[in-house]
């Protein structure tokens, strides 16, 4: 079967350039590549006919060959001289099938790696987190070292080029498959990569350019934080690696409980114990506020249980002005010991009111029954 025209395979003018004949080729190639069109055989001999082609036109002198004598003119057996370096059997090199899959960039060099985020755990007292406060906390975290200022290089030396794989980062190896050699990259391990080498370690760091040391963070924790409030610190996590940007700090705030205050979002709640007689005749009473008591007058007759609250006085917002309020619920108190005076006078309060008290009063069946009998 005759063989077409490599410039009509190859989609190019004859006189096209070698960037524009490169061009055409790696989008072909890509187009048709066996990995891309798995059990489709008419790509793989559409694939083998772009790369016979590029070998030919892809090189000053074949080219020159192919365009005075034709097929003649690179064909081995019909004595033209030439032929594939075969590479795979396919007729591509290292490079161009490396930059079919990358985009044309054979430079992987590892850049600059960001610091690691840290985690502290703050605990609170409930005033604290309801008013804020500032706290100096210690955290033991990598830093750039002081000596060699994160190079990782000794005083007064420097880094220089990795020769394994020229500073890219990373070496490559030809791999056979079913479909030729291919291209596998991995990382370099001599320069771990980095592009480059340390002759002169650093003697405080050992060349990583990062060493663990304790610090003192001044923190401001805001009104309004409860527990499982978080709080961040831009650049208060580890150091970055190679002239990275360092990490973040994370504050978790864990707040502990009052014995009197019940938090409920912004909001808080007290019980306030009064005696039969305030409940009774009605009192001005002391309640329990974050910033000290307040003055309250309860009407006669107020129950137990029965809720109150004072406007604004509960735990302050975090994102806008204004505060939560505070709700107090009076929980009359009653007497546990009474003397024989007091027991006389709470018999004739019953008289007076009407109350039949009886101290083995029937339940409350029994006198359903004696009521329908």
């Amino acid at each position: 079967m005759s063989k077409r025209d490599y410039y009509e395979v190859l989609k190019v003018e004859r006189d096209a350039g070698a960037e524009e004949i490169k061009r055409s080729y790696r989008k072909k190639a890509k187009k048709y590549h066996p990995d891309l069109n798995p059990d489709d055989h008419e790509a793989e001999i559409n694939f083998k006919e772009v790369n016979e082609a590029y070998e030919v036109l892809g090189n000053s002198d074949k080219r020159s060959r192919y365009d005075r004598y034709g097929h003649a003119g690179v064909d081995p057996q019909a004595g033209g001289g030439g032929g594939f370096s075969d590479f795979g059997g396919f007729g591509f090199d290292v490079e161009d099938i490396f930059d079919i899959f990358t985009g044309g960039s054979s430079r992987r060099r590892s850049g600059p790696v960001r610091g690691s985020d840290l985690r502290y755990d703050l605990n609170l007292e409930f005033k604290e987190a309801v008013f804020g406060v500032e706290k100096e906390i210690q955290v033991r975290k990598a830093e750039n070292c002081n000596i060699c200022d994160g190079t990782g290089a000794k005083p007064g030396t420097s880094k220089s080029t990795c020769s394994n794989c020229d500073g890219r980062g990373e070496v490559r190896y030809a791999q056979q498959t079913p479909f030729g050699n291919m291209v596998r990259t991995a990382t370099c391990d001599v320069c771990e990569g980095s592009g480059e080498i340390i002759e002169s370690k650093c003697e405080n760091c050992g060349g990583s350019g990062r060493e663990i040391r304790s610090k003192k963070i001044s923190v401001k924790v805001p009104g309004g934080v409860d527990t499982g409030s978080v709080i961040s610190i831009r650049g208060e996590g580890e150091a970055g690696e190679k002239g990275g940007p360092s990490g973040d700090l994370f504050i978790y705030i864990d707040v502990e409980s009052d014995p009197v205050f019940t938090r409920s979002q912004n909001n808080i709640y007290v019980d306030v114990p009064i005696s039969f007689t305030e409940a009774t005749l009605g009192a001005e009473i002391q309640v329990p506020t974050l910033e000290g008591e307040e003055n309250y007058s309860i009407d006669p007759g107020t129950q137990t249980g029965t809720e109150f609250k004072f406007r604004n006085l509960g735990v302050p917002y975090l994102r806008r002005k204004g505060r939560g309020d505070l709700f107090f619920t009076v929980q009359v108190k009653v007497p546990t010991e009474l003397t024989e005076k007091q027991k006389e006078l709470l018999l004739d309060f019953a008289n007076e009111t009407g109350e039949k008290y009886e101290k083995n009063k029937k339940g409350f069946f029994e006198r359903v029954k004696d009521v329908f009998h």
